[in-house]
């Protein structure tokens, strides 16, 4: 595969290296400025839309609550489980939920017992950064290793954009 030559950088120098972290810093700022606006925006339909909301969310809790007494007080007309009506179906559902002591030690050591342990759910995964603390050999012994590289970064110094503009 050729090498490809390196062309010259657009930037020719510190000091326009550091005009350009101004215009970072500016473009962040305004981003940051558009940003708020947007949320605030976004803040007051939500805020808007839940006050208009509110009182249909109300009404259709009481107007559900108030059809499932009913269902229930005439259950017995009911041909099997539900009834459908011009406007929807109302019914029951058969449902089993499974109920576990609070403390589950004792239900998942029976497991155990019994070789149950298709029941037990068991997640093991590598913490990354307790074992990046351990020195390289130590890494290398496991089977995993360690990936050097230098990351570019630049940070734009934005409490001094107030002093400076």
């Amino acid at each position: 595969m050729a090498r490809k030559r390196m062309e010259e950088p657009a930037i020719k120098s510190w000091e326009e290296a550091d005009a350009v972290l101004k215009q970072i810093r500016d473009a962040e700022m305004e981003l940051a400025a558009i940003t708020m606006d947007m949320e605030k925006c976004i803040n007051d339909i939500k805020e808007n839309a839940e006050k208009e909301a509110g009182p249909l969310k109300d009404e259709v809790k009481i107007l559900g609550l108030q059809l499932k007494e009913f269902t229930t007080f005439n259950k017995s007309e009911l041909k099997g489980k539900s009834r459908e009506l011009s406007f929807g179906t109302v019914g029951f559902r058969a449902s089993t939920s499974l109920v576990l002591p609070k403390a589950a030690e004792g239900v998942i050591r029976t497991l155990k017992k019994l070789g149950m342990g298709d029941c037990i759910n068991l997640t093991e995964t590598v913490n990354k950064e307790v074992l990046k603390t351990y020195d390289e050999k130590t890494i290398l012994m496991v089977g995993a290793s360690l990936k050097k590289k230098d990351t570019f970064w630049y940070e734009t110094k934005k409490e001094e954009l107030a002093e400076t503009t």
